[in-house]
């Protein structure tokens, strides 16, 4: 058995691994940005990085999604003096919510009332939390927010469940006092995005860790000789 006969289906499994990681990622922040959009038409409140950047809107009179991404710059630049690691994906995620939430607000009109934006929220809210586990399972890197919690976690020594509190709590009165909508879908997100990423993150991780395996028995790989 040649060399080449080794090497070749492991050179394309890999290829192939890569494109459906790739192809995963791009899918999960087009869905989240989808969801932000979706959070925002319903007009029961959003996240509190959404409470901000619709402050930050409201204030300099430039687009959600405009904004959503020079939120994520200033937070990459948070990581230079933590000394993350930015990935293809964190790169991404920053550039790539920001349009997908604006097409979805031009295509989606706000909701009449509350009760007609309670289940939109609800659908919004499942939809970022597949989104979520869709491309962290991708595994090309944390988006910005992520990647800055978890070098506060490192640097500081500080529990995690306290850096996000903190984080997310700065975050929100940041923004209610820039005038960012907070309201009864805040504390649905604050309660509900945690255990619903708990619960579509595992899936993905294993059908991820299922489709590696296979991948690896690349077509023509079973067939090679054994000596």
């Amino acid at each position: 058995m040649s060399l080449h006969s080794v090497l070749l289906p492991i050179a394309y499994s890999s290829r192939r691994d890569l494109l459906e990681r790739f192809a995963q990622l791009l899918c999960g922040l087009v869905l989240y940005g989808v969801a932000m959009g979706l959070m925002v038409r319903a007009g029961v409140g959003v996240s509190p990085w959404d409470v901000l950047a619709l402050g930050l809107t409201e204030r300099t009179g430039l687009g959600f999604g405009v904004i959503t991404c020079l939120i994520a710059g200033v937070v990459l630049l948070l990581w230079i003096p933590l000394r993350q690691r930015v990935g293809v994906g964190t790169l991404l995620n920053a550039v790539v919510l920001g349009p997908s939430a604006d097409i979805t607000l031009l295509l989606v009109p706000p909701m009449p009332s509350p009760w007609a934006g309670l289940p939109l929220f609800l659908g919004g809210l499942v939809l970022l939390a597949f989104a979520t586990g869709m491309y962290i399972s991708a595994d090309f890197g944390p988006g910005p927010r992520d990647g800055l919690m978890t070098g506060l976690v490192r640097r500081t020594g500080r529990p995690v469940w306290l850096v996000r509190t903190l984080l997310e709590g700065g975050v929100l009165v940041i923004g209610f006092l820039l005038g960012g909508p907070v309201g009864v879908g805040t504390v649905i997100f604050a309660f509900g995005v945690g255990p619903l990423i708990g619960w579509f993150l595992p899936m993905f991780t294993r059908t991820r860790a299922r489709r590696s395996g296979s991948v690896t028995t690349a077509p023509g790989a079973h067939a090679l000789p054994a000596g």
